[in-house]
């Protein structure tokens, strides 16, 4: 593949099911990614500027390390297979940073992970890793419902469900809609 160039939609979701995902991963993926693109056609529709072909394909391709694994790394085994598949970097980054909402240099180191930082910095991550932390399976949920979820499943205090909030936040201001 060709560095420069992004993956049509229907090439992402061969790449999907080449690498191995399953019916349930792709599923989910094409819902984050119906949900990525109505979210950043309303930032776009309120002056924000986002490349909206990167946040469809990077929202189909979030997960593509699920083909191997379905811990906390997948993020780091997702980016590798992009990079091996010769994906754009920018493409590659949203794979990287998509989890939770997003994970601090330190959060990295605990989970044996290369060294840097992996919070979602370009518009297009924080749509698609917001997007991500709305859809459980192939279903919608409200963002209150998937916070009370991660703090369910990591602990009240723990900072994932603070960078949710802050994604609902800036992505709601970009939309010109009202965040909580």
């Amino acid at each position: 593949m060709n560095n420069k160039r992004l993956p049509s939609p229907e090439e992402a979701v061969n790449i999907l099911r080449n690498s191995g995902c399953s019916p349930n991963v792709i599923r989910h993926c094409k819902t984050v990614a119906k949900l990525a693109v109505k979210i950043a056609r309303k930032c776009i529709e309120n002056g924000a500027n986002i490349d909206l072909e990167l946040v469809h394909v990077g929202a189909l391709l979030h997960d593509i390390g699920r083909s191997k694994t379905h811990s906390v790394n997948h993020p780091v085994v997702g980016a590798k297979i992009a990079r091996s598949l010769g994906l754009p970097e920018r493409l590659t980054s949203i794979i990287e940073r998509h989890l939770g909402g997003g994970i601090s240099a330190e959060e990295a180191q605990e989970f044996g992970w290369p060294p840097g930082s992996y919070m979602p910095e370009t518009l297009e991550e924080k749509i698609v890793t917001y997007a991500d932390k709305l859809v459980e399976g192939s279903r919608v949920v409200s963002v209150e419902n998937a916070v009370k979820k991660l703090q369910q499943r990591l602990g009240q205090d723990h900072p994932s469900a603070r960078r949710v909030m802050k994604l609902h936040a800036e992505i709601m201001k970009l939309c010109g809609e009202k965040g909580e």
